[in-house]
């Protein structure tokens, strides 16, 4: 009887495990199940944006600090097409050589030598000049004159820069230097007299000055006429000669003096001097004004062919 009852309680035994058994099974087989459909759900959502999630913003919406490329992935996934517009092809250049081509004409070369006059009508701005007793200033009547100079002057060939334009008064640095910054340039500084016969025009060169280079073979700012000395009166006597034609009474070649103005200046370079601020008219003057531009005009052109640049700091040309 004992044995019976511990045989069905064996039995009873292996029933519940494998029961046990069977219940596992069945629970991995739904769980099994569910993991499957849950993956099967992902994949058939839309793919997900972490740069939305972050700012909120709805999908193709730049996010700061960003092209639209690198945050919206219809930008990143858009044709080269549409990002940029196509490239228009340039055609070539078209050669002088190729047939049907315009021919370029080259531009001219300038002309060695003299081609610049640097004019200067004398004083300016709180410096009057020479006054006369009828109202007339001296840095008034050179201004006009200096206009018609320029006029000649260009219509021989010439480039001409002036020292002013209107009622300044550059100093006498400055006026020398304008000068001094060319190269094939002459200097006419302009004056009018308070002495002297009216009617009269003469042509001022600087004194001999012996050159003196210092140690470094350059020439003080002080000489700097002295290699330019001898070129200088060549150009005032070629104009010196035609003002005498023109207005009598005046000398027949230039005079020397020692002139502040050119004593500065490193090229040929001249005082034009017309008398006088003591006419009682100052049409007298005006009247002046075309015979001395064209006497300047004339003589420069004369000279031009003479025209020489020292090699050498301190030589003679």
């Amino acid at each position: 009887m004992v044995v019976r009852c511990g045989a069905l309680a064996r039995f009873g035994m292996l029933l519940d495990v494998g029961r046990f058994v069977q219940n596992t099974g069945r629970m991995t087989f739904w769980m099994a199940l569910f993991v499957l459909a849950v993956f099967l759900a992902a994949l058939s959502r839309p793919v997900f944006s972490f740069s939305e999630h972050i700012s909120g913003a709805a999908p193709g919406t730049t996010l700061a600090g960003q092209s639209p490329s690198q945050s919206s992935p219809q930008g990143s996934a858009a044709p080269a097409a549409q990002q940029a517009p196509p490239s228009q092809a340039t055609p070539p250049p078209t050669s002088p050589t190729t047939p049907g081509a315009a021919t370029q004409t080259p531009p001219t070369p300038p002309r060695a030598g003299l081609n610049i006059v640097v004019l200067d009508p004398a004083h300016g701005g709180t410096d009057l000049g020479a006054r006369g007793t009828g109202g007339i200033h001296e840095s008034d009547i050179v201004l006009e004159f200096a206009a018609q100079v320029r006029t000649a002057l260009e219509s021989q060939g010439f480039q001409v820069l002036q020292t002013r334009q209107a009622n300044a008064n550059p100093s006498f640095d400055d006026r020398s230097a304008m000068a001094n910054a060319q190269r094939g340039a002459i200097f006419v500084t302009l004056h009018i007299a308070s002495t002297g016969t009216p009617g009269t025009a003469r042509v001022y060169v600087m004194n001999d000055m012996a050159p003196a280079a210092d140690a470094t073979g350059l020439i003080p700012w002080d000489r700097a006429q002295a290699p330019f000395v001898s070129l200088s009166r060549k150009l005032g006597d070629q104009v010196q000669s035609l003002l005498a034609q023109r207005f009598k009474g005046s000398p027949a070649s230039a005079q020397t003096a020692s002139v502040r103005q050119l004593r500065t200046t490193a090229a040929p370079a001249i005082a034009v001097e017309v008398s006088s601020v003591t006419v009682e008219d100052r049409a007298q003057l005006d009247h002046m004004a075309p015979g001395v531009a064209d006497a300047i005009a004339r003589g420069a052109a004369v000279f031009r062919p003479s025209y020489v640049v020292p090699t050498n700091p301190g030589e003679r040309p």
